[in-house]
């Protein structure tokens, strides 16, 4: 018998945003639906992780300008999962027994720069400590639990997730600018 999960097709992932200049890694869990259909991470309008990196990084424009915004700061993005059958695009709904993680034994020493990896929400947080081993070179990572960017996630307002991406990942973006402080664009005109 075929098992439940043959039902539906794996959704595949992207490859990754990201320089060798890189000192945060950003990780969500797997592409939702409208990312899939728009072939760009976050691209479900009401999540707020572009509204964050522009607050952020300034990332403004076409996706292309976003992305090279998140380059030229040292934000890289990519997914835990390359692949996973998930129905819909609810993190919950990720099908674990189907989940291939992302290859992290190859990129992270390709990304020496790298000091802090982030988890955009809990459940990329828990395929990452279930699925990926990492080598004693590594270790040395700092990593940090964010507030998802999704709308599904609603315990946070706007304004809560802004304030806890900033003091996270703050530090990090200005260390490479050479800012003693990050550009300060007011959460109000991003509602």
């Amino acid at each position: 018998p075929m098992a439940c999960h043959d039902e539906f097709d794996a959704s595949a992932g992207f490859p990754p945003i990201a320089r060798k200049d890189a000192r945060v890694l950003i990780l969500g869990s797997l592409p939702s639906q409208a990312s899939l259909a728009a072939a760009e991470y976050y691209a479900h309008p009401q999540n707020a992780f572009w509204k964050i990196m522009f607050a952020l990084t300034g990332a403004d424009g076409s996706y292309a300008e976003r992305c090279n915004s998140l380059l030229d700061s040292g934000v890289a993005v990519w997914d835990v999962l390359a692949r996973s059958v998930r129905p819909g695009s609810m993190d919950a709904d990720i099908r674990l027994e189907s989940a291939v993680p992302n290859d992290f034994v190859a990129f992270l020493p390709a990304h020496e720069g790298l000091r802090l990896v982030c988890f955009n929400g809990r459940k990329s947080e828990q395929v990452f400590r279930k699925f990926v081993r990492l080598q004693d070179a590594e270790v040395a990572l700092r990593f940090e639990l964010l507030p998802s960017t999704s709308p599904a996630y609603a315990a946070m307002s706007f304004a809560q997730k802004l304030h806890t991406w900033r003091g996270i990942i703050g530090p990090e973006i200005d260390r490479g600018t050479g800012n003693d402080r990050i550009r300060d664009i007011g959460y109000e005109s991003l509602r």
